[in-house]
């Protein structure tokens, strides 16, 4: 009954894009895709809680280490060597830890809920083929996407069609 001020087509086409390499048709809000494998519901903390235990048991889930650092303007990103992983992408997200935004209509109409760690775009660092990478990015890149917050993913698969979760980093911004 009202409109995600949080929502991107960028994000619906991610969903579509795992739904579609899943097989069903499950794209709704609030949709939590944990790990690139599994969707539940993002409103039962239980759900993803079970999910990110179940999938993190999966072979070579979050398997690569990345290195993330800021200093000074400009954040660092590596990703070393790792034989024997599926070939995907290297993904930077700006990321709003606290967002607070006021409910006009439906169950939680008059309520102010505060979303946690909101990506607020995402940004192909680039292809992943088990060689190692390293990647500069200034921090106003970050900041300029009203981020607080970067995150790093190294993801099984393109765009088109997501997998695994191979490693993924988070730092807060100066």
């Amino acid at each position: 009954g009202w409109k995600d001020t949080l929502a991107l087509p960028g994000h619906t086409n991610r969903q579509r894009a795992y739904s579609k390499v899943r097989g069903d048709r499950e794209v709704y809000t609030p949709q939590v895709v944990v790990n690139g494998a599994t969707h539940v519901i993002g409103s039962d903390k239980h759900a993803i809680e079970s999910a990110v235990a179940q999938t993190r048991a999966q072979p070579g889930m979050l398997s690569v280490p990345v290195n993330l650092s800021v200093a000074g303007n400009q954040i660092s990103v590596a990703v070393p060597a790792a034989a024997n992983t599926p070939k995907g992408e290297v993904w930077l997200c700006p990321i709003t830890r606290n967002v607070p935004v006021e409910i006009g209509r439906g169950e939680n109409s008059g309520h102010t809920i505060t979303y946690h760690n909101v990506v607020r775009r995402w940004v192909k660092l680039g292809d992943w083929t088990g060689a190692a990478s390293n990647y500069k990015i200034p921090v106003s890149d970050v900041t300029a996407a009203g981020g607080d917050a970067v995150a790093v993913v190294v993801q099984a698969g393109p765009k088109e069609a997501p997998g695994n979760m191979l490693g993924a980093a988070i730092a807060a911004l100066p």
